[in-house]
C-alpha cells in the first residue's frame, strides 16, 4: 500500500481519515481540495488541474483524498489501493453541518489557504444525492479496477476503524 485513493461523498469523513491514514503509515497525504481551490473558492481552470493531478499522482507514494470525477480515472490507474468511504447519506450530511458550525468563517485544514468554511444547500443536495446519482458510477468504477487494485469499500465508523487500527499494526 503505497498509493493509496481515498473517495466518498461530501461529509464522509475523506479528509480525516486520509489524515489518520498517514499518520499511521507515514505516507504522505495530499487533500485534493487544497489543491483544487483557490483563495475565494476560485477553482483551478481544468487543463492546469489535469497537469496538476498529473504531478500530484506521479509521485512515488501518497495518500490522496477527494473525489473530483474528471481525473478519477487518471488517479485510479495510478493507484495501489482505493478506499471509498461508503458510509450512510445522514452520517455525511450530519458531518457537513458539524464541519460547517466547527469552522464557521474559518479555513479548514484540509482546505486551501482563503476558502472559509461554507454550506450550501447545493452542497447539502450533492451529499443528499449521492447514493443515487453518483455512487453507482463509482461502484462501476471500482469494479473495473478490482482485478488489479485492492479496493476497499468501508460502510460504516466501525469499519473505518478497523481498517486504520490494522494499518497501524501492519
Amino acid at each position: 500500500m503505497r498509493r493509496v485513493l481515498v473517495i466518498g461523498s461530501g461529509g464522509a469523513g475523506k479528509s480525516t481519515f486520509a489524515t489518520r491514514l498517514g499518520a499511521a503509515t507515514g505516507l504522505p497525504v495530499v487533500h485534493l481540495d487544497a489543491c483544487y481551490w483557490r483563495a475565494g473558492w476560485d477553482p483551478t481552470p481544468a487543463d492546469e488541474w489535469t497537469r496538476t493531478v498529473d504531478a500530484l499522482a506521479a509521485g512515488d507514494a501518497w495518500i490522496m483524498d477527494g473525489n473530483y470525477g474528471g481525473t478519477l480515472d487518471r488517479r485510479l490507474a495510478l493507484c495501489d489501493t482505493v478506499v471509498f468511504l461508503d458510509l450512510p447519506r445522514l452520517l455525511c450530511v450530519w458531518r457537513a453541518v458539524r464541519r460547517a458550525a466547527r469552522y464557521a468563517g474559518r479555513t479548514r485544514p484540509d482546505m486551501a489557504p482563503g476558502c472559509p468554511e461554507r454550506l450550501t444547500w447545493e452542497f447539502l443536495r450533492w451529499i443528499w444525492d449521492y447514493p443515487r446519482t453518483r455512487r453507482p458510477g463509482v461502484l462501476r468504477k471500482l469494479a473495473a479496477v478490482a482485478a488489479e487494485k485492492r479496493v476497499v469499500i468501508l460502510r460504516s465508523r466501525r469499519d473505518v476503524e478497523r481498517f486504520l487500527r490494522d494499518a497501524a499494526t501492519g
